[in-house]
């Protein structure tokens, strides 16, 4: 049964006795009852109306993915939208990558600064651009696909398109993929060559993603994170 509900009234509405509530109505009792997109989406059904469409492009963070970034007291992760945005970060991944809220307009995006700010890729290996590259467009073809005629995923992948030549070409190669693991080499300036490997957690809609960074097996990246997060620890004190 949804909490907050009397035990009438829902018996009413799955018996389908009684006028049934508008869908204005069951919003307002859906936002007073604080329901989850799930027991909202039952709600309607239990009066016979349709379910509205899940926002795509929800930033809000649910309390689940936040206790899990909270335990990653010394890996590097965030929370990332379809879109490439970080919507939150835990204190490694801001020593680590800078932080992310210094970023506004098309900026927020990642794959937006990937292609329109080359400099931002100075961070990593010259020799791994192109690889990263494909991955930013297969990711975003992939958000593209699922969120098709989405007002945010048009204006993003329209200005990519106009502003560079690299995007465009990678993008008419229809590469589609969601990457889940990945490897990734971290040039940090003080700290030198950081190897990791970077998994990806998805929510069960995919519009958020929990990245997490780990050491590469055989690596020296664990000693070097260590030392970033001294050096962090120092510099925000």
């Amino acid at each position: 049964m949804l909490a907050g509900m009397s035990t009438d009234y829902y018996t009413r509405l799955e018996q389908a006795r009684g006028p049934h509530p508008s869908t204005q109505v069951l919003a307002s009792i859906a936002r007073a009852l604080r329901l989850t997109d799930d027991q909202r989406d039952h709600l309607y059904l239990l009066s016979g109306q349709v379910p509205p469409m899940r926002a795509a492009g929800n930033k809000h963070v649910g309390p689940g993915l936040l206790h899990l970034l909270d335990k990653l007291d010394d890996t590097p992760g965030c929370v990332i939208s379809d879109l490439g945005e970080v919507l939150v970060q835990n204190r490694m991944h801001v020593i680590l990558f800078g932080d992310a809220s210094r970023y506004s307009g098309l900026d927020r995006y990642v794959p937006w600064r990937w292609f329109a700010h080359t400099g931002e890729r100075g961070m990593f290996p010259e020799d791994d651009h192109e690889r990263l590259a494909g991955n930013h467009v297969a990711d975003l073809r992939a958000t593209a696909a699922r969120r098709a005629g989405d007002a945010d995923v048009t204006e993003l992948v329209d200005r990519l398109y106009e502003s560079s030549a690299e995007f465009a070409a990678l993008w008419d190669r229809h590469d589609v993929a969601v990457r889940r693991s990945d490897t990734k080499t971290v040039l940090h300036a003080e700290v030198g060559r950081i190897d990791l490997v970077c998994e990806t957690l998805l929510t069960p809609s995919a519009y958020q993603h929990l990245l997490v960074y780990m050491p590469q097996p055989g690596s020296d990246a664990r000693a070097r994170l260590d030392l970033l997060r001294v050096i962090g620890t120092q510099q925000m004190v």
